[in-house]
């Protein structure tokens, strides 16, 4: 039997944070309870979790709140995971290099520093980038019964990192669907 896949408690974290924004701590927490995730209440990961959690918390939020309310907390989920990964895990002295540099060289540099740690947040999935005009950026979720909806929390965060990073103007066209019993996450990015 194989080890499950972890990925970063920032996917649980901040999800929770965006729904406290969302809906306030009261209704979040009533929520959380009512879609059997109260054990989250008081309770967030500190350390790697395995990618399940974070996948049945997506699933249960999609079947309460719906598909685009769920879009928009995880995508909001994916911003304030950029947001801990520029203060807290990305190197000040490589986010200022990365700066110096035009937009291309800046965004192949970033993704390839990216993919060394994709594990942490693709999991069993894949991740892949692309120097195409325009760039472009793949993740293949491979968890059973997930819902294309997962695919904005990546959004979220390869948008905000890369307005952050490599310019201000990036704009990203995200193609999220089901593929051969997984979700592939295609971004176009506009840099």
């Amino acid at each position: 039997m194989s080890t499950p896949s972890r990925i970063g408690p920032n996917s649980i974290i901040q999800t929770v944070a965006a729904l406290e924004a969302a809906y306030g701590k009261t209704k979040t927490e009533t929520m959380l309870r009512k879609i059997g995730q109260g054990y989250l209440i008081g309770n967030l990961p500190k350390e790697m979790v395995e990618e399940s959690k974070f996948h049945s918390l997506v699933i249960a939020l999609q079947k309460e709140i719906g598909d685009t309310a769920t879009s928009t907390i995880l995508k909001e989920s994916g911003e304030r995971t950029a947001r801990y990964l520029l203060k807290v895990r990305i190197p000040g002295i490589f986010q200022q290099l990365v700066k110096l540099l035009p937009p291309r060289p800046a965004f192949k540099l970033f993704l390839f520093a990216i993919s060394k740690n994709a594990w942490t947040f693709a999991g069993s999935g894949e991740f892949s980038y692309a120097m195409n005009r325009p760039p472009e950026i793949t993740v293949k979720v491979t968890f059973p019964a997930t819902l294309p909806v997962v695919g904005n929390f990546y959004l979220g965060t390869f948008t905000a990192l890369l307005k952050e990073l490599v310019n201000p103007a990036t704009t990203i066209k995200a193609d999220i669907r089901k593929e051969n019993g997984n979700i592939r996450c295609h971004y176009r990015c506009e840099i």
